[in-house]
C-alpha cells in the first residue's frame, strides 16, 4: 500500500460494495436489503441515475412501455402514462431509492477495484476512502462514458460541437443547420427535436439500421415481440416484426435507412445494437424536413463538413449522436471477467457472475429488464452465502482510522 491509500480512511464492509448509483446499482442495493443484507453504493456523480438527470435530452421519454422498464419489487405510480419523461423517470428511482432506504455515498469516484487474494476481500479505492468487502458488485453499467469518435478536422470548426451526453433541447440551435452524426435512436429524436426549433439537421448515417414503429394495429411493438416470442423462433418472430413494419412505415431503403441482414430482435441479442423505435422523426424524413446524408464524414472545415463522395456542406453546428461505452477497464484491476471494451465474457443470462464474490450488473444489453432479472440473481447468490461479521455494535463503531460498517 503506498503513502496515498494509508492516508486514507479503512472502511470494512460486512455486505457488498456497489459501485453504480444509476438503476441497476439501485437495484440490487434494493433486493439485498430485501433479503436482509446491507451494502453501500459508490457513485461518482452528485444523485442517483446521474446519466438521465445529467446527460439526457429534455424531451426524451422510455422507449418502451412501462411495465417492461419496472424494476424489481416496486411499481411505477398507477397515473404515470404508457412512456414515462425523463422527470417522471428520475422521480420513480427517487421514489424507489426512498422506499428501500437506500443512500448511496455521492462524490466517491472510484479509482481501482482488485481482489485481494491472500486476505480474499474486495479493496476498492476513491479519493477518501478504502473499501473492503466480500463481495463487488459492478454496476456502471453499459453506458458510462460517451462515444466521441476521431473526425479529422474537428478541432478546427468554427461551430457548436456537442455530444448527446450535453444536448438539453433544439433551443440552443434555432434556425440552424446542423449535422447531426449517428442515426440509432438518440439521432433521430435529436433531429426531430431540432425540427421544432425550425433547425434543419441532416443526419448522417454510418452504418445499416432497423426503424420500427413504435407501436403497430393498437400495441406496442415490443409487446407483440414478447408475445410472439413464447410461441415462435426468434427469427421467425424477427420476420414477422419486418413485415409488420414495412406495412406500417413503408419502404425506409427508399429514405437511405438500409436494413441490416440480422433481424432487429437478433440483432440487439447479439451486438447490442437496438432498433429505432420511430416517435416522429420517419415522416420528417419523408418530407425532407430531416435530410439523410448517405456518405460517411470524411473531414470536418471549418464550417462544415466533407463527405466520402466529396461533396462539402456548410454547418452551423454539429451533434455527435455516437453513443456511450463501460468505463469498468479503467478501475477494474486484475480480473478477466471483462472483456476490453468492459463488457462481461459471458454473455446473457450467465454474465451476472464472476470469481471471487465479484458480480456485474447493467451489461446485459437488454435494458431494465436484464436488469431485474440480474438483480434478483446477485442478491439471491450473495444471500446464500451471507454470514453476518461478529460486531459488538449493531450500527458501526470507529477506531483510530478504521471503521467496520454492518
Amino acid at each position: 500500500m503506498d503513502s496515498c491509500e494509508k492516508d486514507k480512511i479503512f472502511i470494512k464492509l460486512d455486505g457488498p460494495i456497489i459501485v453504480g448509483a444509476g438503476p441497476s446499482g439501485i437495484a440490487v442495493a434494493a433486493c439485498l436489503k430485501q433479503n436482509g443484507i446491507p451494502s453501500l453504493v459508490l457513485e461518482r456523480s452528485d444523485c442517483i441515475a446521474s446519466l438521465w438527470q445529467h446527460k439526457t435530452y429534455d424531451r426524451l421519454k422510455l422507449h418502451l412501455p412501462k411495465q417492461f422498464c419496472e424494476l424489481p419489487l416496486f411499481g411505477y405510480p398507477k397515473n404515470f402514462p404508457k412512456y414515462p419523461s425523463k422527470n417522471q423517470f428520475v422521480s420513480y428511482m427517487e421514489a424507489y431509492a426512498k422506499h428501500f432506504d437506500i443512500k448511496p455515498k455521492f462524490n466517491q469516484m472510484v479509482a481501482n477495484a482488485e481482489f485481494d487474494f491472500e486476505n480474499g476481500v474486495w479493496k476498492v479505492s476513491t479519493q477518501y476512502c478504502l473499501y473492503e468487502s466480500r463481495w463487488l458488485v459492478v454496476a456502471t453499467g453499459e453506458n458510462a462514458e460517451a462515444v466521441v469518435p476521431e473526425i479529422q478536422g474537428i478541432e478546427m470548426f468554427e461551430g457548436v460541437v456537442r455530444h448527446t451526453s450535453e444536448y438539453k433541447s433544439g433551443c440552443e440551435f434555432r434556425d440552424q443547420r446542423v449535422l447531426v452524426v449517428g442515426c440509432g435512436n438518440s439521432g433521430m429524436e435529436v433531429s426531430l427535436d431540432l425540427c421544432r426549433y425550425n433547425a434543419s439537421p441532416f443526419m448522417v448515417v454510418r452504418n445499416s439500421v432497423h426503424v420500427l414503429p413504435r407501436e403497430m394495429f393498437g400495441f406496442t411493438t415490443f409487446g407483440i415481440a414478447m408475445t410472439l416470442l413464447k410461441w415462435l423462433p426468434l427469427r421467425v418472430v424477427d420476420k414477422l416484426i419486418l413485415f409488420m413494419a414495412n406495412l406500417t412505415l413503408g419502404n425506409t431503403e427508399k429514405l437511405g435507412l438500409l436494413r441490416p441482414k440480422t433481424g432487429p430482435i437478433e440483432l440487439k441479442n447479439d451486438s447490442g445494437k437496438s432498433p429505432v423505435l420511430d416517435t416522429g422523426a420517419l415522416s420528417l424524413i419523408k418530407s425532407g424536413n430531416i435530410k439523410v446524408v448517405e456518405q460517411g464524414v470524411r473531414e470536418v472545415t471549418r464550417n462544415g463538413a466533407r463527405f466520402m463522395d466529396g461533396q462539402e456542406i456548410a454547418f452551423d453546428s454539429i451533434v455527435l449522436a455516437t453513443g456511450y461505452k463501460s468505463n469498468v477497464p479503467f478501475w477494474l484491476k486484475g480480473s478477466d471477467f471483462f472483456t476490453d471494451d468492459g463488457m462481461p465474457k459471458t454473455p446473457f443470462p450467465n454474465g451476472w457472475k464472476g470469481e471471487n464474490g465479484l458480480y456485474a450488473i447493467g451489461f446485459t444489453r437488454r435494458g431494465l429488464l436484464g436488469t431485474t432479472c440480474d438483480a434478483l440473481k446477485i442478491a439471491k447468490d450473495v444471500t446464500n452465502q451471507w454470514r453476518p461479521v461478529a460486531c459488538n455494535s449493531k450500527n458501526k463503531f470507529k477506531l483510530k482510522n478504521v471503521m467496520i460498517l454492518e
